[in-house]
């Protein structure tokens, strides 16, 4: 089946092996069709993967191996809503253990250059509330990297 709308993300050449990634990490995710190059071509080779349709978490994407014209930048972040610290930590864990980096209020960005948001439901729920709940929230979460979720729960309630 044919999506009516498709997030399509450029690589340099590594499309399929991102799409085997995010598809081992995230729930209701899998590799697709995988369209490869019926002969040789400038810059590759017969058989070389060029685009590739997956999901992650229900979401179509498609990677599109289009060379290192282009590269990923923090304008665009994919945000996942966590339930609680263990899946906060395996998704964070899983992004950068894997060739990523850390960065600041629950940002990271994976090996291939994409910035991903882990952000843990009960921050969202705080900013929701406003007022002194939401100011301690966001205060806790400008001191981290990675969410700690104790840490949120505990300023919302102002301890």
């Amino acid at each position: 089946m044919v999506e009516k709308f498709t997030t399509v993300l450029w690589f340099d050449g590594e499309a399929e092996e991102a799409a085997r990634f995010y598809a081992e990490t995230f729930p209701d995710s899998s590799v697709g069709h995988v369209f490869r190059a019926p002969s040789d071509f400038p810059g590759g080779k017969k058989g070389d993967a060029l685009t590739v349709e997956f999901t992650v978490l229900g979401r179509a994407f498609s990677g599109l191996n289009g060379g290192d014209m282009f590269k990923p930048n923090e304008s665009v972040s994919f945000m996942v809503t966590t339930e609680d610290q263990a899946e906060t930590d395996r998704y964070w864990d899983a992004i950068v253990g894997n060739g990523g980096q850390e960065s600041a209020c629950g940002w990271c960005k994976d090996k291939w250059g994409f910035n991903w948001q882990i952000t843990p439901r009960t921050l969202l729920e705080a900013n929701q509330a406003g007022g002194d709940e939401a100011k301690r929230a966001f205060g806790a979460m400008m001191s981290m990297g990675k969410i700690d979720v104790a840490a949120i729960d505990a300023a919302r309630r102002g301890d």
